[in-house]
């Protein structure tokens, strides 16, 4: 399903499109039993008095995506996270990208600098204040992701809204002035108490949640006990790589991280 990226539809658009359409920040999905989508007729949506922001073109379709009000007859709200979780990777990418498009919508309708209503750019994905001249791009959030590791363990920890038993990797937000591996080094020391060294790039992940972009590491323990850090950390330990407690689904980059770590860790053993 190839998925080419644009910001404005083309002259002569698709009769059927994938519409990732959002009532209180949750997807429509049909109400027949199915947990994924297909390309659609507009008038499925009946008539659209909401802004629709076009995506690109998935594997031969228009996409697009819209916020309405109230569910139209024939579709059910479901959790975003949920909806991600049954969907093949493009839909998820997809469905991501339509979220953070529509909350950069949403949160920009003035202007943070005069308070003027904005206006849509017309050849860019931007909203423009007519007043002072501001211009508000799609935010993109950086955080990191580092999974420290020593002989044999993995450093797990749980936040208090993970959901029950869930452990993952450690994680936060870079700073202004820090660059990705100072930001390591800082959060892991700041959320468990230890120091890091032999920092190895894993991958990323666009986060929707609201607008996060997951940089994962994998990071050498280089000393220090674990000391969480209150009202951030519930818990944390060092877990056998065999023993260890329920960790992420795939679908996030954590639940690759921890799976391909182990891997990795058992093929040196």
């Amino acid at each position: 399903m190839p998925f080419i990226p644009a910001h404005q539809p083309p002259t002569q658009t698709t009769a059927l499109g994938w519409h990732f359409v959002f009532v209180d920040h949750q997807l429509l999905l049909p109400e027949a039993d199915t947990d994924t989508l297909a390309p659609q007729a507009p008038t499925l949506f009946g008539a659209i008095d909401a802004p629709r922001h076009y995506l690109g073109r998935l594997d031969g379709h228009d996409c697009w995506t819209l916020a309405l009000a109230e569910a139209p007859p024939g579709w059910r709200r479901v959790p975003l996270r949920a909806a991600m979780m049954q969907f093949p990777a493009p839909l998820m990418a997809l469905a991501g990208r339509a979220a953070q498009v529509l909350e950069w919508d949403r949160a920009h309708r003035f202007c943070g600098v005069c308070g003027t209503p904005t206006q849509a750019h017309e050849r860019e994905r931007s909203r423009v204040c007519p007043a002072c001249g501001h211009t508000a791009y799609p935010r993109i959030s950086p955080a990191m992701m580092a999974l420290v590791w020593r002989e044999g363990e993995l450093l797990l920890a749980r936040a208090p809204h993970f959901a029950p038993g869930m452990y993952s990797a450690l994680a936060g937000f870079v700073e202004p002035g820090e660059s990705l591996e100072d930001c390591v080094a800082r959060e892991v020391e700041e959320e468990v108490g230890v120091q890091v060294k032999n920092l190895r790039y894993f991958g990323s992940q666009s986060w929707p949640f609201p607008h996060s972009l997951m940089v994962a590491f994998t990071a050498e323990w280089a000393g220090g006990e674990i000391v969480p850090q209150a009202d951030e950390i519930e818990h944390a330990a060092w877990y056998r790589i065999g023993e260890l407690p329920g960790i992420p689904p795939r679908f996030s980059i954590a639940g690759h991280l921890i799976r391909d770590q182990v891997a990795s860790m058992q093929e040196r053993r």
